[in-house]
């Protein structure tokens, strides 16, 4: 995989695993209530809650503030403070490669942010790329009770550990969808506030896109997200 095209591929990814885990969620708090998740067979389950999560994924309306800081294959790092509005994200960079930003660099990134407030036109250009995103993530989401198996691992106190793997009579409809169900893993899960820990697992095997043409993705890749409650019932990813 090469350049933007490589960069979307990981960024759909990391757009489905943050959905998982808020599916995850509502999944382990069915089982932890022992209400109809404990007659309910797992996968007509997770058909059941995915109108759930959709409605709660529409109403919520909250921003926040937060760093993010991405680790790059050539071992520079990448850090920006990001403020969400309703009309996009802010970024800026605290520092650039682990130092703080000079008085010049500073200067541009003050006049980047003017230039936002100004035009918003920019900004509403990434909140509409993030929407689609947004769109194919739920996408998914529809599909994952025909795309995956899911069963019962081990419990360790309040971790309870979910597994997951590809259903093999699914055939993925699109690109996202192939390397959705290309993985297979596990999930801990929080079973006294009900809420996703931590998420890891690997792809089973090669997914190629046109033949390999436009790139591909290889066998043995693992991944591993991390998520913690940010503010009293409020969830949000701290690592992917």
């Amino acid at each position: 995989m090469h350049g933007s095209e490589a960069y979307r591929e990981s960024f759909y990814q990391a757009v489905i695993i943050g959905q998982l885990f808020v599916l995850l969620s509502w999944f382990a708090t069915a089982q932890s209530t022992g209400g109809q998740g404990s007659q309910m067979p797992a996968n007509e389950l997770v058909r059941h809650v995915i109108a759930n999560e959709l409605k709660a994924e529409q109403q919520d309306q909250s921003h926040w503030s937060f760093r993010l800081e991405i680790q790059k294959p050539n071992g520079q790092n990448e850090v920006n403070q990001v403020v969400e509005t309703k009309d996009g994200d802010l970024k800026r960079p605290p520092m650039i490669n682990g130092r703080a930003l000079t008085a010049e660099q500073q200067q541009k990134s003050d006049k980047r942010i003017q230039q936002f407030v100004r035009n918003p036109a920019a900004l509403q250009k990434s909140l509409n790329e993030t929407n689609q995103d947004a769109v194919r993530s739920q996408r998914l989401l529809k599909m994952l009770p025909d795309a995956f198996h899911f069963t019962y691992g081990e419990r360790r106190g309040d971790l309870i550990q979910l597994n997951f793997m590809p259903n093999p009579s699914f055939h993925p409809p699109t690109r996202e969808a192939e390397v959705f169900h290309a993985m297979e893993g596990s999930v801990c899960v929080n079973g006294k506030q009900a809420r996703v820990e931590e998420i890891s697992g690997h792809l089973i095997h090669e997914v190629k896109f046109a033949g390999g043409l436009l790139g591909h993705l290889n066998k043995g890749g693992t991944f591993d997200v991390k998520q913690a409650e940010v503010a009293p019932g409020y969830w949000e990813l701290t690592l992917t």
